[in-house]
């Protein structure tokens, strides 16, 4: 059940683009959740990359459990700050709907390969998606989303001071207010973003045998966590500390937050939603040491696994394909699908390389890999 609402969180809807009744059953952003949940995009999480491609193993975290799980401490968050939990979650869910396959190292290779048309963004093109690229509904195209969810995909990482060239197009004829702050529950989503990915790649690294546990310990957050662990579970067995460390970081990192936004909120006195918005700096966020903390975590994955020679080796390769594919399209738009080719237009143009980057974004790794090998091997049919 929902918690009180703050005066401070999101009570009310602005609308949507393509004016429609509201079902009377679901609030507008339960809506939004539902939309998203049975959206292409979203079942296609399943097969992206988190850090390990796909045939890697079956435990690791794919863009689809990290969106629930994200959702998961969204929800969380929301209740016990007060805020909309319904809009915290479906913001949550659908922050990583424009992730290229392979992850990051797809994201680099996309941007690129686009370096003469503005660029690839992933966070532009999750807004791409739910607006303009899912074809489900009769009366327009994408999901037609609430403002307030469109507003907080747009604003994922703050305000946008020089908006990437979807996003100026599309704001001209729905404006978001791109340079305010989002809502207090789209700051909540982005930050149990941050919690999720950094904690769960941590856990990731270790089963993968990328780095050992004690080498996190080198970290005080973890390292604290980890003596707790032991110290309720004496005689624990060895395969649950990673567990149970990370199960903790995320307690502290979840309590610090509220913490630090109800000290934020104290020294604001918002009246409303647009208060939040129209605020000097994010109110939901992290304690100056729990900032410091959750940098030091990041810069160590960084260092130890996001550039560990067999993550470097699988993100060289995975590159060269998304690299290879965009060539081929942009150079022979006549070898896409036929909904594809026929948007595409003349080979080597603006207008076939934003189609064919689009095409290529919303493939799975698994997909991507076969469409090379298809249009590589000369053994392989069509």
């Amino acid at each position: 059940m929902q918690s009180p609402r703050a005066p401070w969180a999101v009570t009310s809807t602005r609308g949507r683009l393509h004016s429609e009744s509201e079902d009377g059953f679901r609030s507008p952003w339960q809506r939004d959740r539902d939309r998203i949940i049975h959206s292409r995009a979203f079942r296609r999480l399943q097969y992206k990359t988190q850090v390990f491609v796909f045939h890697e193993g079956d435990h690791f975290r794919t863009r689809l459990t990290h969106s629930i799980e994200v959702a998961q401490v969204a929800r969380s968050l929301a209740r016990r700050l007060e805020l909309d939990e319904d809009l915290a979650e479906a913001l949550a869910l659908a922050h990583d709907l424009g992730h290229p396959p392979f992850g990051h190292a797809g994201e680099e290779a996309l941007n690129t390969s686009m370096r003469s048309y503005g660029g690839f963004a992933h966070n532009v093109q999750s807004l791409k998606h739910v607006t303009l690229l899912e074809r489900r509904y009769g009366g327009f195209d994408g999901l037609n989303l609430s403002w307030e969810t469109l507003e907080g995909l747009a604003k994922h990482n703050g305000p946008v001071r020089r908006p990437a060239a979807y996003l100026a197009r599309y704001n001209a004829e729905h404006d978001l207010e791109l340079q305010s702050h989002a809502s207090a529950e789209a700051q909540v989503a982005a930050i149990a973003d941050d919690i999720a990915y950094n904690n769960h790649d941590l856990e990731d690294g270790i089963r993968a045998g990328i780095f050992r546990l004690d080498e996190v310990t080198e970290l005080t957050l973890p390292r604290e966590a980890l003596e707790a662990a032991r110290a309720a579970h004496p005689g624990m067995p060895a395969g649950r500390a990673a567990p149970e460390m990370v199960r903790r970081v995320i307690s502290r990192m979840v309590n610090d937050v509220v913490e630090e936004t109800g000290r934020r909120i104290a020294m604001l006195n918002p009246r409303s939603a647009d208060d939040i918005r129209h605020a000097r700096a994010p109110v939901v966020a992290f304690s100056t040491p729990m900032a410091e903390a959750n940098g030091a975590m990041r810069a160590f994955l960084h260092e130890r696994m996001y550039r560990h020679f067999r993550v470097n080796r699988v993100t060289q390769k995975s590159k060269r394909v998304l690299q290879v594919l965009f060539q081929l399209f942009h150079g022979g738009p006549q070898m896409l699908p036929d909904e594809w080719r026929a948007r595409a237009g003349e080979a080597g143009t603006a207008g076939a390389a934003e189609v064919v980057c689009d095409y290529i974004a919303g493939m799975t790794d698994r997909y991507a890999l076969e469409e090379h090998r298809r249009l590589t091997d000369p053994h392989t049919g069509g």
